[in-house]
């Protein structure tokens, strides 16, 4: 079987590598390709479109995406092109040569103002640049694909793994060079582990080749709820455990207002992954102890 990836120089990209299963052909894409990856640039249409007629791949797995929520306020055609055009030029490719599409997708679909968790049925309305571009690429493949059962969107949340760019990277950096931190306590959430959401990708694919009936939308993240105070609290610990860190530094909470943003995220944005889960036939690994693991798994020369 044949895989297209996209984003495969990113965290969650190394991660979908890593833990690639037997028998897969594997396309791994980046944006600027070189050291085996192919070049595909998500913000142009056309060639997204020419890599599904030029490699027919039976899935499209786009793990690529415009994630600078801040930037993307003053970068709105950019965002938009990655994270909505382009997933509706791989549907609309897929449409005409085969195959299927799991799109990538994120809490940031939803205002975080209801409180309790999103199910996968809930209606979309996000707030910033960045969730309405994601927006855009799942309303594409629902469009397109879902009705044909070519398509599955996998929304996912706080993706923190041990490359690239994330929070609990960013908090074990500030860890070593700061004696006290500010972190927003009011903004609720779960962290997801490149290497549970990694695996959570290929069953998705595995389930389809194995004839299984999977639900168009699927949510997936660690289990429990979390703050990114919590997160931050807990990267300091865990760091000491596992011998990254000689001394935490001291975590204070702060709020929203405290610490203002261009882009506003929401309050809570808590997925539920009960159903996703049962669906897909994987237990949940408590966020604590998969962030543990993606420290643990650090490169020695990070």
């Amino acid at each position: 079987m044949r895989v297209l990836l996209t984003g495969a120089a990113g965290q969650l990209g190394q991660a979908l590598i890593a833990a690639t299963p037997e028998g897969i052909e594997l396309l791994p894409s980046s944006r600027r390709g070189g050291d085996g990856l192919l070049a595909l640039d998500l913000a142009d249409a056309k060639a997204c479109r020419m890599a599904v007629n030029q490699y027919r791949p039976d899935w499209v797995l786009n793990a690529g995406a415009y994630t600078a929520v801040d930037q993307a306020e003053a970068e709105p055609e950019l965002a938009h092109a990655v994270n909505g055009t382009a997933p509706r030029a791989f549907a609309e490719a897929i449409q005409e040569c085969g195959g299927r599409l799991l799109q990538l997708s994120t809490d940031f679909v939803f205002n975080g103002q209801q409180g309790s968790p999103y199910r996968v049925d809930q209606s979309r309305d996000p707030l910033g640049v960045y969730g309405a571009s994601k927006a855009c690429g799942e309303e594409a493949v629902e469009e397109l694909l879902v009705g044909n059962n070519q398509g599955v969107v996998l929304r996912t949340s706080w993706v923190m793994g041990p490359v690239g760019k994330n929070f609990a990277l960013t908090m074990l950096r500030l860890h070593r060079d700061k004696e006290e931190l500010g972190v927003v306590a009011d903004q609720v959430g779960c962290p997801s582990s490149t290497l549970n959401l990694a695996r959570a990708c290929w069953r998705v694919i595995s389930c389809s080749q194995e004839g299984m009936e999977l639900p168009p939308v699927l949510h997936w993240c660690d289990g429990g709820a979390a703050s990114w105070y919590d997160v931050s609290v807990a990267v300091g610990e865990l760091a000491m455990e596992l011998g990254l860190l000689n001394q935490a530094a001291k975590v204070n909470p702060i709020s929203t207002t405290d610490y203002p943003t261009p882009a506003t995220r929401p309050g809570y944005s808590l997925l539920d992954c009960q159903d996703s889960r049962a669906a897909l036939k994987l237990e949940a690994q408590p966020w604590r102890a998969a962030l543990k693991d993606v420290l643990r798994a650090i490169p020695t020369n990070s």
